[in-house]
């Protein structure tokens, strides 16, 4: 998988160079270009393989996965802020706010999400205009004040809430955080072709979910040189996780039934879905 990711990744990087070159250079364009380029691009995969299921070209595709990586893009550049979570490393490199400052991760973030929307817009995403206006409505909506913008709020008022937030609370919110995207780019092909999403809905839930859990375990226990980020930040902030509420043995085996839940989401599609199963056993195994 590390393979297939690595691979797509670098495809989504050229696709990203190919469009700044009709970019006036400046330092905004310069630090876009920093938080872009790198880095798994779990959401840009999903949106190539779930077009590959209704045989979307990657000619098209691209336009899509670029912009769901340009969105959550400017999510981290902004998380990292601090204000937000006040980080100095993603990825193994200085955050945006390090390597230039606050103003300049400010503006590249505003410009990150509006790049987001001009991706899907361009005329060269040759795709009918009615499954180009339902992507960017749902894009406006998973990204927006009911999704991940609110998760994000949430997570920031835990930090200071009188009371702890219990399980439901921490789905709902990761669900918003994490998981909005995470299902935007798994249904994208659907809506690209005009087919129903549910069945890709129902299988990008419970890999976002199991995402999110994962990630709470690497907070806990995961390699900083791996994970390229500070970790044992929920912990230090006294901030309710599925860890802290699970247990660790729990987390790990609640995520590991939500991937055979994922798979079996998959079954309609029968083999071309291959890549998506193993994509899902990747996320409850991956060390990053």
């Amino acid at each position: 998988m590390d393979k297939e990711l690595k691979t797509n990744s670098s495809v989504i990087d050229e696709h990203f160079k190919f469009v700044f070159q009709s970019f006036d250079s400046s330092f905004v364009n310069d630090a876009m270009q920093y938080a872009l380029l790198g880095g798994k691009k779990l959401r840009g995969y999903l949106v190539n393989q779930s077009s590959k299921l209704f045989d979307i070209d990657l000619s098209k595709s691209i336009w899509a996965a670029c912009s769901i990586e340009a969105l959550h893009a400017y999510s981290l550049v902004h998380d990292d802020l601090p204000a937000m979570d006040d980080d100095d490393l993603r990825r193994g490199k200085p955050t945006i706010h390090k390597k230039w400052d606050e103003a300049t991760a400010i503006l590249a973030g505003d410009a990150l999400q509006t790049f987001s929307f001009q991706l899907l817009s361009d005329p060269r995403f040759r795709i009918r205009d009615e499954y180009r206006q339902k992507l960017i409505y749902q894009l406006s909506l998973a990204s927006g004040a009911d999704g991940m913008v609110l998760g994000q709020a949430l997570d920031i008022l835990a930090e200071t809430a009188d009371t702890a937030l219990n399980l439901d609370d921490i789905i709902r919110m990761q669900r918003m955080k994490t998981g909005a995207l995470i299902e935007w780019s798994a249904c994208s092909g659907a809506v690209m072709n005009g087919e129903n999403p549910s069945a890709l809905l129902e299988y990008s839930k419970s890999v976002g979910l199991a995402f999110q859990i994962i990630d709470d375990i690497l907070d806990v226990e995961g390699d900083p040189l791996k994970v390229g980020k500070r970790l044992n930040k929920d912990n230090s902030a006294g901030k309710a996780t599925f860890v802290s509420l699970l247990g660790m043995d729990t987390a790990k085996k609640h995520s590991s039934l939500l991937i055979d839940k994922a798979n079996e989401a998959l079954v309609p599609y029968g083999g071309k879905a291959k890549n998506l199963r193993q994509l899902a056993s990747f996320v409850i195994s991956r060390n990053k």
